[in-house]
């Protein structure tokens, strides 16, 4: 009776809104809100973002997700480091060198778990046993719900661009 009840009140607000349009909109009207809202994320982006969004991709690389606990990563990264959530991948050194700063392309704007927008940097700290040729782990943090944000991501291909090396254990987020 309640679910009854729900549909009934979603459908009255949907149908007398005051914020519900009055006509259908037009295709092209949509496609230029879309591209005045993608303009306004670019406008967003610092001048060494929007050179590496610009960049051909240094690498293209098959994603997957880990995290801590429940079987996923435990203790330090090969550099002996502590993962950092959501800045910490694994790769292949012989095809992405430790200590890599990459920037990648799907992650800029990405919403994390705290509401805060993911910039795009990722740090070359950690290997793995599965990790050969052209894959890369991103590291979510602890349990399986840090995954949520980067999940369109997993089993896809990454545009990566080389965004220069760094030095000791990756940068937490500030």
């Amino acid at each position: 009776m309640s679910t009854a009840a729900a549909v009934l009140a979603l459908v009255w607000a949907m149908t007398f809104s005051p914020n519900a349009p009055a006509d259908p909109v037009p295709y092209d009207q949509l496609i230029a809100a879309e591209a005045a809202a993608a303009t306004t994320a670019a406008a967003a982006l610092s001048a060494e973002q929007a050179e590496h969004m610009a960049a051909e991709a240094d690498w293209r690389l098959s994603a997957r997700l880990y995290h801590a606990g429940g079987g996923g990563a435990t203790g330090n990264d090969s550099l002996g480091c502590r993962p950092i959530a959501m800045r910490t991948v694994a790769t292949d050194p012989r095809v992405v060198p430790r200590r890599t700063r990459l920037f990648i392309k799907e992650t800029v704007g990405m919403q994390m778990p705290d509401g805060t927008i993911h910039d795009g940097y990722w740090y070359a700290s950690d290997t793995g046993g599965a990790i050969k040729g052209n894959k890369i782990d991103l590291y979510t943090g602890h349990g399986r719900g840090s995954m949520r944000p980067a999940m369109p991501l997993n089993m896809t291909t990454l545009t990566v661009v080389e965004a220069g090396r760094f030095d000791g254990c990756p940068p937490a987020w500030d």
